[in-house]
């Protein structure tokens, strides 16, 4: 799954473009800039879209609209995931202690994610890709696998059975004296969106049903083909290229998938300083001056988990 050497062209550095790609000058101080106005209404938005939701779970009593709304909460974590991304890495508020507390609070916990934990882990993924200490290794090495591993992957998410060993980990973490302290407030956040689940709408099982199995379902398998889109089957090395995909963005991946500019994840890597607002920008400096190549951009997520998915069972 690694790039072709025709699609590694040495173009850098340039006038805007370091030589890692990294902006330089005034295309530096302009990406960033973070948007401070505009991800407040990203962060009001992910819970009214979530609540608004819930709210209809409860009071549509049909089949058809309990699938539907199942499948949005699912994408629903997705959105509180990116957000608190965003938020490890400072880029949410200027401020960063309102930048901490929001993704702590209104964003990580209610996904499950023990955000300073994550942080650090985070920061380990971005220092070297692929290397000693990557700690998301197991969601992308070894690809392309067998279309056989391929099903039981997505089988043991979409079943729970993933995220039944995340949760049992969040649960057993209670008994820790080094990881108790922040399983309790996940804990305690959760609690607390409960009862205001089942007083606000009025039924106990809004949060069971509707917060915590899509987080344990449709989530694990939207992170799960997030993470070999990004990164499955490449290898370690400086060039970014080498470690990183880059997926054309259609309407429906961004809408289900890979929210908030997530799908530019190369141009991610290249400067983890710059604001998802801002990606797509980078990306285009980066085709401009010859960098990312045609051949280097998988033409839709379809194609590559085709590719992820297509070793020969021997």
């Amino acid at each position: 799954m690694e790039p072709p050497e025709t699609a590694l062209a040495a173009v850098l550095p340039t006038d805007h473009l370091g030589p890692t790609g990294r902006p330089t000058g005034s295309l530096r101080t302009e990406l960033y800039r973070i948007p401070n106005l505009a991800n407040v209404a990203h962060v009001t938005g992910v819970w009214i879209q979530s609540v608004g939701v819930l709210w209809l779970a409860a009071r549509w009593a049909n089949p058809i609209g309990w699938v539907v709304a199942f499948l949005l909460m699912g994408r629903a974590m997705a959105r509180f995931a990116i957000l608190s991304h965003e938020a490890a890495h400072r880029l949410l508020f200027s401020n960063r202690t309102l930048n901490d507390r929001v993704g702590a609070w209104l964003l990580a916990y209610p996904a499950f994610v023990p955000f300073d934990g994550y942080r650090r882990s985070h920061m380990a993924h971005h220092k070297e890709e692929f290397g000693p200490n990557e700690p998301d290794l197991m969601l992308y090495a070894g690809y392309p696998i067998t279309a056989a591993s391929w099903r039981r992957k997505l089988v043991r998410d979409a079943d729970g059975n993933s995220g039944w060993k995340n949760l049992k980990g969040l649960l057993l973490a209670t008994r820790s004296p080094t990881a108790r302290g922040v399983a309790f407030k996940i804990i305690g956040c959760q609690v607390v969106l409960f009862v205001g689940l089942w007083v606000g709408l009025g039924h106990w099982w809004i949060y069971p049903v509707f917060w915590l199995l899509p987080w344990m379902t449709v989530w694990r398998v939207l992170n799960r083909l997030r993470a070999v889109a990004e990164h499955g089957g490449m290898q370690a090395s400086p060039d970014r290229r080498r470690t990183t995909h880059h997926v054309r963005q259609s309407v429906s991946a961004r809408f289900w998938m890979v929210p908030f500019n997530t799908g530019w994840h190369l141009a991610h890597h290249i400067d983890i300083g710059v604001p998802f607002a801002h990606l797509p920008r980078l990306h285009r400096e980066l085709q401009d001056a010859g960098y990312v190549q045609p051949e280097l951009v998988w033409p839709t997520y379809r194609s590559l988990w085709r590719h992820a998915s297509s070793r020969p069972t021997t």
